[in-house]
C-alpha cells in the first residue's frame, strides 16, 4: 500500500512537468491534420512548436489579384473553436475588405463564426475574398466605391497597387510573385 502511494507521488511530479494541452490546441491539431491545401496556398510556422500562430500565403491564379502573393497571420487562442481565430493581412493592399493596417472584414471571423467552422473554412473565405471582393461590406470604402461604380478602374487600381504603386496618394506593398 505504501508503495502505491509513493508511486502516485512520483507520477504526480512527472505530470506537472508536462504542459497542459488546451481543447483549442487539440482542435487546431485536428483541423491542421485534415487540411488539403490547394497549390495556391502555403502555410508556414515561424515557431515550429507553436501550432496556434502561423502564416498563410495565398497566390491567386485568377481574378483581380492573380499574380500576387498575399500573407496572412493567424493567431488562435486557447478557447478555439468557441472563439474565431484572429487573422490579419501582413501587407498593405488595395482591397475593399482589407484595411491598410491588415484588419479583415470576413463575416465568419465576426458575427457568423460558429464552433463547427474550421481553419480551412477561414482559409477558403480569405481565398474567396481575393477572387471576389465584397463591395457591400467594406473596410476600405474608397476601394468598395471604386469596385461598385467603375469595375475597370478598380481593376486598374488593383494592378497598380499590387506592383507597389500608389492609388489616391496611398502607397501599397509590392506583392507580385517573383518569376
Amino acid at each position: 500500500m505504501i508503495k502505491i502511494w509513493s508511486m502516485k507521488k512520483e507520477n504526480a511530479g512527472v505530470d506537472k512537468k508536462k504542459p497542459k494541452v488546451s481543447a483549442g490546441q487539440i482542435r487546431v491539431q485536428k483541423d491542421l491534420g485534415e487540411l488539403d491545401l490547394p497549390k495556391t496556398m502555403k502555410m508556414t510556422f515561424p515557431v515550429p512548436e507553436d501550432l496556434l500562430n502561423f502564416e498563410l500565403e495565398i497566390s491567386p491564379d485568377e481574378g483581380f489579384y492573380a499574380g500576387g502573393t498575399f500573407k496572412f497571420s493567424f493567431a488562435v487562442n486557447g478557447n478555439y473553436p468557441h472563439d474565431a481565430p484572429s487573422v490579419k493581412c501582413l501587407q498593405k493592399i488595395y482591397h475593399p475588405n482589407i484595411q491598410a493596417d491588415g484588419k479583415i472584414c470576413l463575416n465568419i471571423l465576426r458575427e457568423d463564426w460558429k464552433p463547427v467552422l474550421t481553419l480551412n473554412s477561414v482559409m477558403v473565405g480569405l481565398q474567396y475574398l481575393l477572387l471576389e471582393p465584397n463591395a457591400d461590406d467594406p473596410l476600405n470604402k474608397e476601394a468598395a466605391e471604386d469596385l461598385r461604380s467603375n469595375r475597370r478602374n478598380f481593376e486598374s487600381n488593383v494592378h497598380k497597387s499590387i506592383r507597389g504603386g500608389s492609388v489616391n496618394g496611398v502607397q501599397y506593398d509590392n506583392v507580385m510573385t517573383k518569376k
